[in-house]
């Protein structure tokens, strides 16, 4: 064998969620673009703030091409840095500074980042809450670990601590949360992060080595109805943020975010170094130069939320009307639905007959539920509720 056979298995064979894509791509050239309901992708529609367009023009005539699209170093240019830690020290009264911050391309990076560097053995296991985030898998078997999932709160999408607490044994060196979540919207309070902490502390004590929370957060500030998300750093020290600007800026495809590690964390120097050292060995070399002056003089500021929000209102009020059972998410833009059957894969099978693209949550862990992406076109929305409508009568005839 000349290629290794797992990364053939993940090359060959795109997400479900990029395959539905692409289907629908095949679709729109049949029936024409506007009869396809495409809620498959988390690829946001609302334009970035004005700054960044603004700072880009300025950027350009302020900047050579040197200065404007040369290296910076490998963990980020420090003006960046400092930038990211005065804004968040700002709004979370922490106590952050340059060198806690690695700039890489996206939440993606900073996640494999923090597992590769986290890993020091074969038997070592990550723990993933569900629903979560399917590639959270990937991420942490090519960091040469395990991931093991935590059955989902079906009530509330919180944590159930009973079955989070079965699961954490001495090979763990982390818990993944995702707040506000993709697939379900859904927020973690204040109260849930306290006891999350308050357990870690306990089996870290037990098993006599550090456990960490890593927080992947690109959803961080898009959340609705007054819905705050608590900075985990201040309720636990072995905390590792993973940030992306792809949501809040609306800036997917510029590949652009950061790994926050604090200095309360174990040994946190040199765990920053491993951080930097599994840059340095993936061959990033630095995350894109521009982008990083971009989110320097942007921090802050986000898309319009308040479009997001009103696509999750007409979509949860045209389905629950229909007869959906829904969980209204409180950010995020994705809208989780129970299936109309038990096995949620059929279910978005037959949906696909109606033009309708959803995603089974199967592959988030949470069997019997789909992922409704709402960062779409408003008037999509409403044309979808016909399809919606047959879908659900289909069943129920």
């Amino acid at each position: 064998m000349i290629y290794n056979e797992k990364m053939y298995e993940l090359g060959s064979k795109r997400s479900a969620i990029r395959e539905l894509f692409e289907y629908g791509k095949k679709r729109a050239a049949i029936v024409g673009a506007e009869n396809v309901y495409d809620f498959s992708l988390g690829n946001p529609t609302v334009p970035a703030p004005d700054c960044v367009d603004e700072t880009i023009r300025n950027l350009t005539e302020e900047l050579d091409c040197i200065r404007l699209h040369g290296y910076t170093s490998a963990q980020g240019d420090e003006e960046t840095r400092s930038a990211i830690a005065r804004f968040l020290n700002k709004t979370h009264g922490t106590q952050f500074h340059a060198d806690n911050f690695y700039i890489t391309m996206g939440a993606a990076a900073s996640l494999s980042l923090a597992f590769k560097a986290l890993t020091t053995a074969p038997l070592d296991e990550f723990v993933a809450i569900a629903p979560y985030f399917p590639e959270y898998k990937v991420f942490v078997e090519a960091a040469g670990a395990s991931l093991r999932v935590v059955p989902a709160d079906t009530t509330a999408f919180q944590i159930d601590f009973e079955a989070l607490e079965a699961a954490i044994g001495k090979n763990t060196k982390g818990v993944i949360i995702n707040s506000p979540n993709n697939p379900s919207g859904a927020v973690y309070s204040l109260e849930t992060i306290k006891k999350l902490a308050s357990l870690l502390g306990v089996k870290e004590k037990e098993y006599g080595h550090p456990i960490f929370i890593i927080c992947d957060e690109p959803y961080r500030e898009i959340v609705y109805d007054g819905a705050e998300v608590p900075f985990v750093t201040k309720y636990y020290d072995n905390t590792v943020v993973c940030y992306s600007y792809s949501k809040s800026l609306s800036l997917p495809g510029e590949r652009i975010g950061y790994i926050l590690v604090p200095d309360e964390a174990y040994e946190s120097k040199a765990l920053y170094a491993a951080v930097a050292g599994c840059g340095r060995a993936l061959g990033y070399v630095c995350a894109p130069s521009m982008m990083q002056k971009v989110i320097a003089r942007c921090q802050g500021e986000t898309g319009d939320v308040e479009l997001y929000r009103k696509n999750r209102d007409l979509l949860y009020e045209g389905l629950t009307a229909i007869g959906y059972e829904c969980f209204k998410p409180q950010g995020a833009f994705y809208m989780f639905v129970k299936a109309l059957e038990e096995d949620a894969d059929a279910f978005c099978e037959r949906a696909k007959e109606e033009d309708l693209l959803i995603v089974s949550a199967n592959g988030f862990g949470c069997p019997g539920y789909v992922r409704i992406s709402y960062c779409v076109d408003a008037d999509m929305i409403k044309r979808s509720f016909g399809a919606f409508e047959r879908l659900y009568k289909s069943y129920h005839n």
